[in-house]
């Protein structure tokens, strides 16, 4: 699940740094974006919500046949899962 995590993690980053931190004068906009950020959300919206019903459904599985305590076992999968989108953030 951590390569298909690039994409929402990138709309999200995109939808956060065109909106709220623009607003917040912590980023500049892309000058090209002018069709508002509800378009945005409609696009992003399920696919967010679709990969994390997804990554819950798988993980929930796995996590039954493990031995971890719960405490342990989310935030390591949170964390694993985003390895390969930090390391494409890096490379790329």
């Amino acid at each position: 699940m951590g390569v298909p995590c690039a994409v929402p993690v990138w709309l999200v980053w995109y939808i956060a740094v065109n909106g709220p931190l623009a607003d917040l004068g912590w980023t500049q906009r892309e000058p090209t974006e002018n069709d508002g950020m509800m378009l945005w959300l409609v696009i992003a919206g399920p696919i967010v919500i679709a990969f994390a019903l997804l990554w819950w459904f798988a993980n929930d599985f796995v996590r039954r046949w493990n031995t971890a305590a719960a405490r342990v076992y989310w935030p390591v999968c949170a964390l694993v899962t985003l390895v390969p989108t930090v390391m494409l953030m890096i490379f790329l």
